[in-house]
């Protein structure tokens, strides 16, 4: 509704016009960015920046802050559950610096490994880098004790919150993570949007990434200066429309109450975790869930490997009977190796799945796994 009515009354570029339209879109554009402020409790609007997704603003802060701040002898922290769009930007960055990438494993309960953790921070540390949420294990990283540890040897964090921000509340000022990255198609917004949330003072001291409209203060022939952020990261004509949609699924996503979403997600991930361990050859990935009501020990996902059948057959006959599951590797090829396999399949529970579902979702998937024992 947020995409079509701004097409239908607001469409225009923004921060340029002096007619109607333009200042339409440009104030839509900015009410959208304060929503997302609110939504992770940034301390300024000027904090947040829309990216096209967490995937680019993982390469914009390898590319700006990176480059500029690492060197040979620096070491960034990351961890073998990362999704690619953790890791790959790093290691071009390391490429280009000379600085060290570290990974940190899994413990035996297929946790973040904290005691491998704290041996491999030091004060060569430049950067942590980690998810808050895996995207195939469901764990939850113990991102307080990571942010501690980490800014004690003066390192930075940054925050993979791909997984909790559309599923938990998010405070950036409690974590007191230094950068944070989340997409809009994750929590009921659009696809090609998500957004960079960065302390202001590291932001402003970052050099830019593209150049192009919006982004400068002055250009003259022989050089150019730059705007402030937000404007300095974002060149060009954003994606507005998507931006508008991303505020509206803020809005939305405050008005449903973050708790009564993360409340309704932990009772359905259980469900479905205690329906997959009861099957033969089929092992659910990752911690299993606390049952106490004080603690959430994992993400809305189930991710489970099964014995004989590959994950592309069973997903495509779950598919013929109306369940989305994802199968491969889920952009995270180093974790499935580590954990032994070469694929999985993954359950992605949201606000408006129910206990029925769940319960259709695993007496359809033995009778699936029973077709192909009958082969």
């Amino acid at each position: 509704d947020a995409l079509d009515e701004f097409y239908t009354t607001s469409n225009s570029n923004v921060h340029r016009g002096a007619h109607y339209l333009s200042n339409r879109a440009t104030e839509k554009y900015e009410a959208a960015r304060d929503s997302v402020r609110a939504f992770v409790n940034a301390e300024r609007r000027e904090e947040i920046i829309f990216t096209r997704g967490a995937s680019e603003a993982f390469n914009l802060v390898a590319q700006t802050w990176g480059v500029a701040n690492l060197g040979p002898g620096d070491e960034v922290i990351l961890t073998v559950m990362e999704h690619h769009s953790n890791i790959v930007p790093w290691q071009m960055v390391a490429e280009k610096t000379g600085a060290k990438l570290k990974f940190v494993g899994l413990d035996g309960d297929q946790r973040l490994d904290m005691d491998e953790f704290m041996e491999t921070l030091s004060p060569k540390t430049k950067l942590v880098s980690v998810a808050h949420g895996s995207n195939v294990l469901g764990a939850l990283n113990p991102i307080e004790e990571i942010v501690l540890a980490a800014h004690a040897v003066g390192s930075l964090v940054f925050l993979d919150a791909c997984q909790t921000v559309p599923h938990m509340p998010v405070d950036v000022r409690d974590l007191d993570c230094d950068f944070l990255a989340a997409s809009g198609h994750k929590m009921c917004g659009p696809t090609g949007i998500g957004f960079l949330y960065g302390k202001y003072d590291l932001l402003a001291a970052m050099p830019p990434w593209q150049g192009g409209g919006e982004m400068i203060d002055e250009v003259f022939l022989t050089h150019s200066t730059y705007a402030p952020p937000p404007g300095r990261f974002e060149a060009g004509t954003p994606a507005i429309a998507q931006a508008v949609g991303l505020g509206a699924a803020c809005e939305f996503l405050m008005g449903v109450g973050m708790d009564r979403v993360a409340a309704h997600e932990k009772h359905l991930s259980q469900k479905l975790w205690d329906g997959l361990t009861g099957i033969d050859g089929l092992t659910p990935l990752g911690p299993a869930p606390i049952e106490s009501d004080a603690v959430t020990a994992r993400t809305a996902l189930v991710a489970f490997h099964h014995d004989a059948v590959h994950s592309s057959d069973l997903t495509f006959f779950l598919d013929q009977e109306g369940f989305a599951l994802r199968s491969g590797h889920h952009c995270a090829q180093p974790l499935h190796r580590e954990l032994g396999y070469t694929h999985s399949s993954r359950a992605s529970l949201y606000l408006y799945n129910t206990e029925a579902e769940i319960e259709a979702l695993v007496a359809q998937l033995k009778s699936t796994l029973e077709m192909f024992a009958d082969l």
